[in-house]
């Protein structure tokens, strides 16, 4: 299973499984006992973020654009894929509402290989 609700600011608790943050930055202020990976390969790029938090970019062309940025790093991809199969994934980042942001978008790359 592969969870994307919580930010990296949430407590951990049990039902998280494996936390994964998959940011390209280490967030501020977050202690590495928060989570159990960092996958930066899998954020977003730099630019990316940037044009988009400035509404520069809107969100579908922000989808297609970070898909983009995902082509390469298929056997992350498929990592987290295999790891899911196992136990529960929680994909983490500063992002609070999982609509808008790219957690969403690479919870369906990964499930793409499930």
């Amino acid at each position: 299973m592969i969870k994307i609700e919580k930010s990296v600011y949430a407590a951990p608790e049990p039902s998280d499984g494996k936390r994964v943050l998959v940011m390209t930055l280490w967030p501020r202020g977050v202690s590495k006992d928060k989570v159990d990976f960092w996958m930066k390969e899998l954020g977003t790029p730099r630019d990316l973020i940037k044009r988009y938090k400035a509404g520069k970019v809107k969100w579908q062309d922000f989808k297609t654009e970070y898909l983009r940025s995902l082509e390469g790093k298929e056997d992350a991809l498929r990592e987290l894929a295999l790891e899911s199969k196992k136990e529960t994934i929680t994909l983490l980042c500063t992002e609070r509402d999982p609509a808008t942001c790219h957690r969403s978008v690479l919870k369906g790359a990964i499930e793409k290989y499930l």
